[in-house]
Formats: C-alpha cells, structure tokens, sequence
C-alpha cells in the first residue's frame, strides 16, 4: 500500500521534470504521473493505477514476454539508470518514445520506478512525409544509436546499401543535435570531379583560376555552426582525401587562391554504400582518414531486413505520392510485394508504387498492377510486350502460387538461360530450379 504522504511528495518531484513521468510500483502498476504527462498521452481517468505495458502498448503481460526490453527489469536487475527506446500508444497514433528508468525506493524501503519519457519527433511510427519511419525491432535499433550519438558532435559514419535512407538518417541526427538551428548542408562526394573539388568544398576567390571571375563561398563555410554531410564520402579520389583529412583534423581550411587559413565549426556525418574497410585493404581509401570519419557508424538495415515495416512504409509512400486519394494495396497485391529481394530498397519500392499509380484502374491497387509494374522494373524494353501476358494471368484470379508458377513458365520462354531467369525473379539458381520442378 502506498502512503499518501510519500505518493503526494512524489506526485511534485514527478511535476519538476520537464518530460512525461510516471512513478510506478514493483508489481508494474502506474501509481503517479506528472502533468505533461496527462496532457500527452492521457491520465488515468480516476483509476489508482494502471499496467504500465498496458497503458503504454495495449499488452496484457510485461514488455519482456512480447519480445521487447523492460526498462524497469533493467533498471530493477543492475540497480541503475537504464534507457531504450519503444514504440508507445498515443492519443495521436503510435509514437517513438525515449525511455529513461531510475530506481528509487520509499521510507519503507520498497522498489519503485520513476520513467521518463521523451517523444522522439525525427522518426514516425505512423504513415508521414519527409521522415524516417518504421516500427521494426532493426529500425528501432538504429534510431536508438541516433538519438544517443545525435547528441553530441561525435563524428558519424552511416553505411547502408543504396535507398536504404542514409539522408533522412544524416537529418535525423541534425534535428537531435544542439546544432538543429544551424544549416545542415549536404556534399554529394560523387559529383565531385578533381577540378571542383577543393572548389566546392572550400570555395574561391576571384581570380584564383580561369573562370573564376567573382569570389565562392564554399560548403564547408555555409555549414558553419551546423552538419557538414559527406554523402557517398568512397567516391571522393584518393589523392583529395588527404585534403580531407587535414580539414577534419585542423578543423581549418583556405579558400582556392587565398593564402589566409579560416576556422571551420562543423559536425561532421559521412555515408557511403561502398565498403570502407575493404578498400582500406585495397589501397583505395586512407586509413587514417577512414579512422577519422568512423567514430561512431550506423549500419542502415535494408529493406529485406525490416520486411515487418513493408505496410506502413507502403501506407506512407502512396500518401506521398497521392494524398487526394485513398491509395491502399490489396492483400494479394501487399504479398506479391513482400515476395521481392527489394536490392534497391526504399527507393525501388517507391519506384513500384509510383508505377502502380499510374497504371490502376481505381484506387484499390491489386496483385496484376504490382505485377505489371514489377514487369516493367524486371523486363528489358524489347520485352515489355510479352510481359503484358504476366498481367493477364495475375487478372484471372490465380493464387499466388499458381501466379508465380506461370509468371517462371513465361520468363523460361523468353529467356532461354536459366541464370538470367534466376536473376530477373530475385532468386538463386537452385532456388528456381526447385520451383521448375514443383
């Protein structure tokens, strides 16, 4: 039984705190919560107490027993602070929020919990524009490095495969930074030709070399305060990366032509779908500067690794892509996707559903619309008249199995090597020669 003298004074430590709070018992009952916490994600209507798991998930059990961490099983096994970050039920929809456990005990020397909560506003649990989302345990899992390395000036390294995100990632950790206010700019490495280079990054002033009839501020300037985001950082050649180097390690730099060294005040985030450490093996990449870019890196998951978010992903692009209609896919349609290897990621299944846009009938996009956009990724344009034959057998209302039987059957026509059929249907050899003999 808690006193009420003691769950008074709780009651005003837990209104000091700035964030959502809650206090909660041994036996995971919600016995407190602060103001700001009623006001985000709702009070207790009256009631004593509540399940924290339930209040926050809908679950009839502790987070432990449906897969996730328990905070306050950390915190009550090491006797100290610990934080992660979980998925929460809001008034608004399901929210990334931050939580922090402390334990304490009262004058009976009895185990409570204080939680802290902090929404996480750069990622988005619900269908939204111009955010990272997901609600996968390997999404979560790299929003979680985010916010913690977001919040200080450690230089981070994001590597992923292509479309996987590493943008949205780089602005993510901007928006968490103590530098959000100041610009965030982005160095496309790839772009950079040897003639532009120092150019781009430094600037230069006026009649520093033929054409240079007025003075440039570089990128690196124009990010002064902010995040300087070297985007595919493998692709810049070897003999500038010393230039690099020197501008991470000095943090100076002089403008092309000018013999003056200016002070550079940036964060720096790099990203790169390359493999850095092979080509350090290789004599393509500086090893110290390799050092120096990866302090703290980020492996983006693919979208093959995070299939659990393919709906919502889903959900979201067609609202970016049509926001005046109620664009959804079918079951069928949502299978046939999930069935793709996705070696593009994001991107490709973008890709798809920008195609399948344009090619349906209403706005329930069904399996013969995703499979003719597939066959418009898939096929070469010499056969796209022959992959209209896949459409008409996707709107006969084949099962899925008999679809992709057929759908192998017409690729066998077209394409007499049987590598090129594996490698157009996303499989390995002898994964379609199981296939051709069921």
């Amino acid at each position: 039984m808690v006193k009420a003298s003691w769950l008074k004074t709780m009651r005003n430590v837990l209104d000091s705190y700035t964030s959502p709070a809650v206090l909660i018992d041994a036996d995971y009952n919600v016995v407190a919560t602060n103001t700001i916490y009623d006001f985000r994600f709702g009070s207790l209507d009256g009631r004593s107490s509540a399940k924290c798991y339930f209040l926050s998930h809908g679950y009839q059990r502790p987070c432990d027993l449906e897969g996730e961490t328990c905070p306050m099983q950390e915190a009550r096994d090491s006797g100290h602070r610990a934080s992660v970050l979980h998925i929460h039920n809001t008034p608004k929809g399901k929210e990334h929020v931050g939580i922090e456990t402390i334990p304490i005990t009262d004058d009976d020397e009895q185990a409570y919990f204080i939680e802290l909560m902090t929404p996480i506003r750069e990622v988005s649990a619900e269908p939204i524009a111009n955010k990272m989302i997901g609600r996968s345990r390997a999404f979560n899992e790299m929003v979680d490095l985010i916010q913690r390395v977001g919040k200080t000036d450690t230089n981070v390294l994001l590597m992923g495969a292509s479309g996987a995100g590493k943008e949205l990632a780089a602005q993510a950790i901007h928006s968490v930074s103590t530098r959000s206010d100041k610009p965030f700019v982005t160095v496309e490495c790839s772009g950079l030709t040897d003639s532009l280079f120092e150019s781009e990054l430094f600037g230069h002033v006026k009649g520093a070399f033929t054409g240079a009839i007025s003075s440039r501020t570089g990128l690196v300037r124009s990010a002064h305060g902010g995040t300087l985001f070297l985007d595919e950082v493998g692709d810049v050649p070897l003999h500038q990366q010393v230039k690099l180097l020197r501008l991470i390690e000095t943090k100076t730099f002089r403008a092309v032509g000018d013999s003056k060294a200016v002070a550079a005040d940036f964060r720096l985030v790099c990203a790169t779908h390359k493999d850095l450490p092979l080509m350090v093996e290789r004599g393509e990449f500086r090893e110290d500067l390799f050092h120096r870019i990866s302090t703290f890196p980020i492996r983006l998951p693919s979208l093959s690794e995070r299939r659990d978010d393919l709906p919502l992903l889903v959900e979201s692009i067609l609202l970016r892509i049509e926001d005046k209609s109620p664009l959804r896919l079918s079951d069928a349609a949502l299978q046939l996707l999930a069935q793709q290897p996705f070696k593009g990621n994001i991107r490709e299944l973008k890709n798809i559903l920008e195609r399948a846009v344009v090619l349906r009938h209403d706005d329930l996009i069904g399996a013969d619309i995703i499979q003719r956009s597939l066959s418009l990724m898939l096929l070469p344009d010499k056969d796209l008249k022959k992959a209209e034959g896949l459409t008409q057998l996707a709107m006969q209302g084949l099962s899925l199995e008999q679809l992709e039987q057929r759908y192998l059957d017409a690729l066998m026509q077209i394409y007499p090597d049987k590598g090129r059929v594996a490698e157009i249907a996303g499989c390995s050899l002898r994964t379609l020669y199981r296939k051709l003999e069921q």
